[in-house]
């Protein structure tokens, strides 16, 4: 089976968050299963240098102003078709932004360059290879299946994955015209939203079934509180709708082999996390806790990550004698918030404002616990990385939190299956609580590292969900 993947970012080329992760490593996952899978991404800057060793297998005079190739090489153990349109990738910024923070004015443009794309490569093949499947990934890729909808031909199924939708890639209806895409799509039930195009709309509308990244956001999608304004739609196409928990790179995230940690431990061999500990103090400039948890944040620092709740619950961690270690970059006021709160807290709370691959392995490695109290969370990553390394997370109760954390209430602890904290909902006072419990229970060794290990033996790979993914396309395929 060959299956052309289509996003915006792909790990370890070109990353801003765990989308690239996901697009990096399910095409590998899938591989023992038979599938032959390709990634489209745009060519960045970052990628240029590589991708003079690939062959052009397409190209075009005009797309969007300017000229266009696809590119095929095969890099880092993934088969990849690389859209190079200089006039909309080869910039300075970040991939989506501007060097000032602001979205890219032809963002709509851009993106709907490469969904085009992808749906001729996927309706006519390139250089001998044509998809079975179509795989699209967020807003970015939703054009995908509205471009083939509109063709008058035999086309490959679509999926459709949606990793955030509080990402839907709006703007002005008179980009209908300069994307291609017919009148007709414009409706209510089609591209169209609140008067606006949308990206995502069109792929939830079009695409032949939508998978999310765990199964109870796919159930909370098809709500208010979470669905973005696409909640009727989704709900209508229930049938076609499921959830699929992601998983991490074993390899890329494995405390026995991680050369970032000063000496690499394992399930059996707990004892050298001490060592990832010291260097996590010493690096965010914190005195050691005695008999309390090292907790650390490392995130986005946004009102969706609920960390604003966190900077109201510091005096209470702090008093607990716990530290916390943060890293994280995002809205200005937060990153200020974390910023005086450790000149108010000095020793007890340590603040890095960015991100730094390395120190988020050393991060994990080293605490004793993760926070993530997001407001809402697709499925999340970092806390898959913290129940690899043994960081216990304490989670909100929402999306792929709730489904990959097993709380420790009475009842959990009692049978031996506990392997974080939840607390919902997302207010001080329910973080406060689970924080202290967080607390007590690292106040009883025995406890606390039966937790550890049971997280460090928690299936977090994608073993399960490359199955779940095979099963999508066979439906489709009518096996």
């Amino acid at each position: 089976m060959k299956v052309l993947f289509v996003a915006s970012e792909c790990a370890p080329f070109v990353k801003t968050g765990g989308l690239a992760d996901v697009i990096g490593a399910v095409p590998k996952a899938l591989a023992p299963l038979g599938v032959e899978a390709r990634v489209m991404l745009p060519l960045y800057p970052a990628l240029k240098k590589m991708s003079v060793k690939g062959q052009t297998v397409w190209k075009t005079p005009d797309l969007h102003g300017g000229k266009a190739r696809l590119i095929h090489l095969v890099a880092e153990g993934l088969d990849l078709l690389l859209l190079d349109a200089p006039h909309l990738f080869d910039r300075g910024g970040s991939i989506y932004q501007n060097a000032d923070g602001e979205d890219w004015p032809d963002n709509a443009l851009r993106f709907g360059a490469l969904s085009y794309v992808a749906a001729e490569v996927a309706a006519n093949g390139v250089a001998g290879w044509q998809p079975d499947i179509v795989h699209a990934h967020d807003w970015q890729a939703g054009l995908v299946p509205a471009y083939l909808h509109q063709m008058n031909a035999p086309t490959p199924p679509c999926v459709l994955t949606i990793h955030n939708i509080a990402f839907q890639g709006l703007c002005a209806a008179d980009l209908m015209e300069p994307l291609g895409l017919d009148d007709a799509l414009y409706t209510q039930d089609g591209v169209e939203f609140y008067g606006n195009l949308g990206f995502l709309k069109a792929g939830v509308a079009f695409a032949d079934k939508i998978t999310t990244v765990s199964p109870t956001y796919a159930r909370e999608i098809m709500h208010p509180e979470f669905g973005m304004g696409l909640e009727g739609l989704l709900s209508a196409r229930a049938r076609d709708v499921s959830g699929i928990l992601n998983g991490i790179d074993l390899d890329v995230w494995n405390p026995e082999t991680d050369p970032v940690l000063p000496n690499p431990y394992s399930v059996k061999r707990l004892k050298p996390k001490q060592q990832s500990h010291k260097a996590v103090i010493e690096r965010f400039g914190l005195t050691p806790p005695e008999y309390a948890p090292l907790f650390c944040v490392i995130s986005r620092l946004t009102t969706q990550k609920g960390v604003d709740v966190l900077l109201d619950v510091l005096p209470g961690l702090v008093a607990r004698g716990a530290r916390l270690a943060v890293l994280g970059s995002g809205d200005r006021d937060l990153e200020a918030g974390f910023v005086a709160a450790a000149h108010r807290f000095p020793g007890a709370v340590g603040v890095i404002i960015g991100y730094d691959e390395d120190l988020s392995h050393l991060m994990q490695g080293g605490s004793d616990a993760i926070l993530i109290p997001s407001r809402f969370e697709p499925c999340g990553l970092t806390q898959l990385y913290g129940l690899r390394y043994g960081t216990v997370p304490v989670v909100a109760r929402t999306g792929g939190l709730a489904d990959t954390i097993v709380d420790a209430n009475e009842a959990a602890l009692a049978a031996n299956c506990a392997t974080g904290v939840q607390f919902a909902p997302v207010t001080p006072s329910a973080l406060s609580h689970a924080i202290d419990h967080c607390c007590d229970l690292f106040e009883q060794p025995k406890i606390w590292s039966g937790m550890m290990r049971r997280a460090m033996r928690h299936p977090v790979g994608w073993e399960t969900s490359s199955k779940a993914y095979l099963e999508v396309y066979d439906s489709l395929l009518g096996g």
